[in-house]
């Protein structure tokens, strides 16, 4: 089942790191194994949210997801959206971007290395915010206690997360501006700091605004459906078998390509920290979306990987240490593998607390068993 479910993604990442260790060597093979790493990790939230949706579609509609949904996710937001935002922050079109990537990439890098501060303010900023409207928010499951249960005590103050990333943005606004009047030669990109970051920050406001519209449309959904099972049971029919066709599943179908379009913003940004390479970074992401697409028919088919309660906190403590590292590498470099292993290890620890508490609440539960046979 697991070889059928994830065949092609098997397939395509070994095509993929292979052609990446073939072309540009074993520094870009490391690259695009942690960039998709970091991106499964990222959208695991995705595949949970998708799954409960494509169960609602008929066998036509989900194919159709998982065919022509997938070149969207991979061309569109994985490849495609990287191109533009160097385009957009080195002033350049995105096909002269790409050109100079694969003709010119003494001067591609030129340009990108330019346009770094504007590109680690405005993802900076945005990861920042999903990390702290998740540390601030209080749950049901805490992975680091001590830390966690403070944090969402605070977070009842509203707008808190806004006010934490403006100061953020300030202080490495204010560190650009010191730096280059202090040093001869290097020109004061404050400004263009500040103007990234703040729209970085509106462009998660108006992301996450997307999203909760999303959920509550979700959930009016979810009332309809039950209706709908309960007239299949009073007809005689399977209610299983009643998937949504037509109309209403072309229009959940666009649905579901804006939502994944929302999930993927903090990895393709995150990817930024890791490298400025396009084409290292539309592998990474490539492979990680299509990990993400087998994970959802996973799900559809075989239920929930949502017992791996702080896989979802390990993820976000990644996207918290990558805003942070994009803000510092403002002013400061920071080597690419470092950057990427931090992320794996922060996800790697959570799965691993994840496996021990479901390990432990078996072991409960099979003394609990025990004592009452007894």
């Amino acid at each position: 089942m697991v070889l059928k479910t994830f065949g092609w993604s098997f397939a395509i990442t070994a095509i993929g790191l292979a052609f990446a260790a073939w072309q540009w060597g074993w520094e870009a093979f490391g690259v695009v194994l942690i960039l998709s790493i970091l991106e499964i990790s990222l959208s695991f939230d995705n595949a949970v949210v998708n799954a409960g949706i494509l169960k609602k579609m008929n066998a036509f509609w989900q194919k159709i997801f998982l065919t022509i949904g997938i070149l969207i996710a991979v061309f569109g937001m994985r490849l495609v959206f990287p191109v533009v935002i160097v385009a957009i922050s080195a002033k350049v079109g995105p096909i002269e971007a790409v050109n100079l990537a694969i003709d010119q990439p003494e001067k591609y890098e030129d340009l990108v290395t330019d346009a770094h501060p504007a590109i680690a303010a405005f993802g900076g900023m945005f990861l920042l915010m999903i990390f702290l409207d998740f540390i601030f928010q209080e749950r049901e499951h805490t992975w680091l206690s001590w830390l966690e249960r403070p944090l969402a005590k605070l977070g009842k103050v509203d707008m808190l997360s806004v006010c934490v990333a403006l100061i953020a943005l300030l202080v490495s606004a204010m560190t650009v501006a010191t730096h280059a009047h202090t040093s001869a030669g290097h020109a004061d990109k404050s400004g263009t700091v500040l103007l990234a970051g703040v729209a970085g920050l509106v462009t998660y406001l108006l992301v996450n605004g997307l999203s909760s519209y999303f959920e509550n449309k979700l959930e009016e959904d979810d009332e309809r459906e039950h209706e709908r099972e309960e007239q299949a049971k009073r007809e005689g029919k399977d209610p299983s078998l009643v998937g949504l066709a037509g109309k209403a599943a072309f229009f959940l179908f666009l649905y579901l390509e804006v939502l994944d379009a929302s999930f993927s913003f903090d990895g393709v940004i995150g990817a930024f920290a890791i490298t400025n390479h396009i084409f290292w970074m539309a592998l990474g992401l490539g492979i990680g979306a299509m990990y993400v697409r087998s994970l959802t028919v996973y799900l559809v088919r075989q239920g929930t990987l949502d017992d791996y309660v702080y896989l979802e906190h390990g993820a976000h403590y990644a996207i918290g240490a990558l805003a942070v590292i994009l803000l510092v590498t403002i002013q400061y470099e920071i080597s690419e593998i470092i950057t990427g292993l931090i992320g794996v290890v922060l996800i790697a620890a959570s799965f691993l607390s994840s496996v021990r508490r479901n390990k432990a609440l078996a072991a409960s539960g099979e003394a609990e068993k025990t004592h009452v046979s007894v």
